[in-house]
């Protein structure tokens, strides 16, 4: 039996409402006992908590792990690593991989490969074979092989009646479209926010319609089939208020901002100094955007019309950024950056420490309903939930020094930044998968 006790933290749980100096012991994996000043039994594993927060292990519903296929990008292992140091004890892999994971053969592969990662790893299954947009995947054999979600991210679903008929299975099947909100009509390969930006710099534009287009379809399509409607990586002030809107009248939608759409805007590409950067690690999908989208994400995230925060981790190799700006793959690698970003905002005054925590832990399990079968209590620290634990650091400064990474992909226009909070330590299902007190 193993057993261990976290001790002299300050314990916060946003979904018990409990703040306080709190104890915690775990056996077996779960979480025993919460207490004041509880005593270790002989032979059990003591973590000293003093001076940090203790709360329950992060949750991030879209992360991309790269394998099968794309193994020198990421793997499963690397990107659990990655996780465990940022903070995160459950990542949901995103499908767009070689082979797109569209059977159940291949959902259960990548389950395979990460029984023994240091983080927990539910996948989500692609809506069209191949994610090539034509044909719908077999839903509910994804969804009994283990997937929690299905998507094409990367791309959206972009064939109206092909959207229409997979929220039509969904409303049965009981697991959400988490929707890549890009209409390429309108998008027309645009690399970058359509603004003064991509003017000043001569680069093709993406407006903010491309993203309020699909978000506005599929609000309408998910009410008239009674299905979920998951919208990825919002960017946009009037997509956060179309999603408001269709919360306020009882339709089943629910959202997420990243990290990066957080902290950064349109002006990261171009640079700070007199000359243009073309900063490819600033090139993300949906782009950054202006200084009023940055707010309407804070603020929706405050507001609980965001439920979580959720990476996009995108990792990729060196030979995919350091090239010209059009032909830059996009994405950034976000894992180990998350929690400063976000309590950031927190040491800024814009969020409460309890809003930050609870849309990485348990807005993101409610969003999606994760909180059952063996996962029931996830997103949670009490008594008989998993042992999911990460304590932090909410005033200590961190530099961001992407070369010391666990994941492969360095790619992030966050490198030499200040951030403000650290992960000192991360714990999934009992075990101790990342103790930054050590290094």
């Amino acid at each position: 039996m193993t057993t261990m006790l976290i001790r002299g933290g300050r314990l916060v749980d946003p979904a018990s409402s409990v703040d306080a100096h709190l104890d915690v012991m775990i056996v077996d994996g779960r979480v025993a006992q919460i207490g004041a000043q509880l005593l270790p039994a002989d032979g059990m594993e003591v973590v000293e908590a003093n001076g940090l927060v203790v709360a329950p292990g992060f949750v991030d519903l879209h992360t991309h792990l790269r394998e099968p296929g794309q193994e020198h990008k990421e793997t499963i292992a690397s990107g659990a690593r990655a996780a465990a140091r940022g903070g995160f004890t459950t990542i949901c892999a995103m499908p767009n991989t070689e082979p797109a994971m569209d059977s159940a053969a291949i959902i259960d592969g990548v389950l395979q490969r990460a029984r023994d990662v240091d983080c927990r790893v539910l996948p989500i299954g692609a809506v069209s074979k191949g994610r090539k947009g034509h044909e719908l995947t077999e839903l509910a054999a994804l969804r009994d092989a283990g997937a929690v979600a299905v998507s094409d991210d990367g791309d959206a679903v972009a064939d109206t009646s092909l959207a229409r008929r997979a929220f039509e299975y969904l409303s049965d099947i009981g697991i959400p479209l988490a929707e890549h909100c890009e209409d390429p009509a309108i998008a027309q390969g645009g690399v970058m926010h359509d603004g003064a930006v991509s003017a000043r710099l001569g680069l093709r534009g993406q407006p903010a319609a491309a993203e309020l287009s699909i978000v506005q379809r599929d609000i309408t399509l998910a009410e008239a089939a009674g299905a979920q409607l998951h919208c990825c990586h919002l960017s946009t002030e009037p997509s956060l208020l179309a999603v408001a809107d269709a919360r306020a009248r009882g339709i089943h939608v629910t959202a997420e901002v990243t990290p990066h759409h957080l902290c950064l805007t349109h002006e990261a590409v171009a640079g700070s100094g007199d000359d243009l950067l073309y900063d490819t690690n600033a090139k993300v999908n949906p782009p950054l955007r202006t200084e009023a989208d940055v707010q309407a994400c804070i603020d929706a995230l405050a507001a609980g019309v965001v439920e979580a925060v959720a990476t996009d981790h995108a990792p990729h190799a060196a030979i995919d950024k350091q090239c010209e700006f059009d032909a830059a793959s996009f994405g950034i690698s976000a894992l180990e950056s998350a929690w400063g970003v976000v309590n950031s905002l927190v040491d800024s005054g814009r969020l409460t420490l309890s809003e930050a925590i609870e849309r990485l832990t348990i807005g993101p399990v409610r969003a999606w309903n994760l909180d059952r079968g063996d996962l029931t209590g996830l997103g949670t620290l009490q008594v008989g939930a998993p042992a999911d634990l990460t304590l932090l650091s909410t005033d200590a400064v961190s530099r961001v020094e992407p070369a010391s990474w666990a994941s492969m992909g360095k790619n992030t226009p966050l490198a030499g930044h200040t951030l403000v909070g650290v992960v000192a330590a991360t714990i999934s299902q009992g075990r101790i998968v990342w103790d930054g007190r050590e290094h």
